[in-house]
């Protein structure tokens, strides 16, 4: 008999495992949610192992059957909720301690100051983290049911959880459930209509489907949901692969751009006494020959260096400005990062900003983009908690007085002479969906990423940011051209074949072609979440009508 009074359970060994999975209580049952989130870890870039979510939501479906404790209605409930939120949490602690273990790295970089701080990094942020899934439990479990409707609660109270993660404190939607989708080249394409929040609704559907194998009073109570997921996952895989054109898709005539990845250590990245030697090192990349027929610089028309290229501020080197405008035939441009500033007024400090910048022959170009969305710890210290840290002789990792300061206004696109109007990110600002594109018209045409992961060494963490990176290309049915410092710099088209890159590690330059946009605006570039929030509705209608049904005599 289960806690919350039914005894479904197939007569089975799986079905005397799902009752087993139910009836632990206690620190077994925190151990057995935590060990099956960090199952789930593997579905995540790199891996892409998508059968490892079924091992990671058919128990988490079990272990919240057994969440009903407590007697009175509202006691139950109240009770209840709390205890499928325990277990969420520690399912998604799980999840995010073996998806984000990389974020260690950082804290070595520098590791005299940071690296005592490293559990807060790869214990207390996935501790923290886990909240948003142990909400998520706990509504799944308030529309619960025993039969094929569970399913749709958890995929809702989940997918819900996850869209708050995203837009929460500043927001964090990074390694989203629906990333297990949001890798197969097939399979991502559904991105164009529902986006990453509709993939991670459908993921969890698809995922936890197969807990049902257990439980139902007939074969095909039992077996007609996971027959469903796998028809559904066969479907999203036909039609993604109907979308993928067979043939390349055409490309803007007169534009080849070098990406340039010069694979800087960071700890020498940062450090003022190699100025010299890492503008060289970039200068000496951007006119490398890449074959014999290859005349370096003469072959491109624009290069681009990553995120915050320079240990200086290039605006207030005019000797390195110089060396930067020889090199540049006319006509030729380079976009790279910078940290700027800008004059302080009487009696206001320096304000500093991570940009990018246009340089042709005859010196900076245009007007220049500064990030809005900024690193919390890693850029700027939150304002609650800054005046405290600083006492403390604590700082964000990039040395910057007073950190940076964040963009203000809406986003527009970025100018570049000779290229499609850009929509221009930094760093993480690319894994936020809906939120990289200027809604301004004309559209942009081009989604430009420059990024530092030298951070996060040869980890899987590089390889995650470039894999939410690609799928904004899908979601938005726009070129992705983005630049690395230590890797993933990429060429990726609008449906998200990457067609040119650099690998984590290696240094050198990608010389490719920009392709087109799609000409018109995706599904999801035009309505946003609408199709997500569909989805979601239905799921919650079909868990509520399934629980309604299930208490009737």
């Amino acid at each position: 008999m289960r806690p919350d009074g039914t005894d479904f359970a197939a007569p089975s060994r799986l079905g005397a495992l799902a009752d087993r999975f139910a009836l632990a209580g206690g620190w077994r049952r925190l151990a057995l949610a935590w060990l099956a989130g960090a199952c789930g870890a593997l579905a995540m870039p790199p891996f892409g192992v998508l059968p490892a979510l079924a091992v990671a939501l058919v128990p988490a479906v079990w272990l919240l059957d057994g969440a009903a404790t407590g007697s009175g209605r509202l006691h139950r409930v109240l009770a209840t909720a709390a205890s499928a939120g325990a277990i969420g949490w520690a399912w998604g602690f799980g999840y995010f301690v073996a998806g984000l273990w990389w974020l260690g790295a950082a804290f070595l970089v520098d590791a005299d100051e940071f690296a005592l701080l490293m559990p807060l990094g790869v214990l207390g942020l996935p501790a923290l983290l886990g909240l948003f899934f142990g909400l998520g439990f706990a509504l799944a479990r308030l529309v619960w049911s025993r039969g094929a409707g569970r399913i749709a609660a958890l995929a809702a109270g989940l997918a819900a959880s996850e869209w708050l993660r995203g837009h929460l404190f500043t927001g964090f939607p990074w390694n989203t459930l629906g990333m297990a989708l949001g890798q197969n080249l097939w399979l991502m394409q559904a991105a164009s209509v529902v986006g990453l929040y509709g993939l991670t609704l459908l993921a969890v559907l698809i995922g936890a489907a197969p807990a049902t194998l257990a439980t139902g009073a007939t074969a095909r109570a039992r077996r007609w949901p996971t027959l469903a997921a796998l028809a559904g996952l066969a479907l999203l895989a036909g039609a993604g692969a109907l979308r993928v054109p067979a043939g390349k898709v055409p490309e803007v005539p007169g534009v080849r751009l070098r990406l340039v990845q010069p694979d800087i250590p960071q700890d020498a990245r940062f450090n003022p006494r190699n100025r010299e030697g890492i503008l060289q090192r970039y200068l000496g990349l951007s006119d490398s020959a890449t074959g014999p027929g290859s005349s370096g610089l003469a072959d491109v028309t624009h290069l681009i260096w990553p995120e915050s290229a320079f240990p200086f501020l290039i605006q207030r080197e005019p000797r390195a400005l110089g060396q930067i405008t020889a090199a540049l035939p006319p006509g030729k441009y380079l976009v790279t990062g910078a940290a700027r500033a800008d004059e302080p007024l009487p009696g206001e400090r320096l304000h500093f900003y991570n940009g990018i910048l246009v340089i042709g022959a005859e010196g900076f170009v245009g007007v220049p983009y500064d990030k809005h969305h900024l690193v919390p710890f890693g850029e700027y210290l939150p304002a609650p908690v800054d005046r405290i840290l600083r006492a403390l002789g604590l700082r964000q990792f990039v040395s910057v007085p007073g950190g940076f300061t964040a963009a203000e206004g809406a986003r527009r696109p970025f100018s570049v002479p000779g290229l499609p109007a850009a929509a221009a990110s930094i760093c993480y600002e690319v894994i936020f969906p809906g939120a990289v594109v200027p809604s301004v018209s004309p559209r942009a045409g081009l989604i430009l990423n420059l990024t530092n992961d030298g951070w996060f060494g040869d980890t899987p963490g590089p390889r995650q940011h470039f894999a939410q990176a690609r799928l904004r290309a899908v979601e938005e049915g726009l070129p992705l051209a983005r630049a690395a410092n230590t890797g993933i710099s990429a060429m990726v088209d609008p449906y998200g074949r990457v067609t040119g890159m650099l690998p984590v590690g290696a240094e050198g330059v990608l010389d490719v072609r920009l392709p087109h946009d799609l000409g018109e605006s995706t599904i999801y570039a035009r309505f946003g979440d609408l199709f997500f929030v569909a989805l979601l509705l239905g799921s919650v209608l079909l868990a509520a009508g399934a629980r309604i049904g299930s208490a009737r005599p």
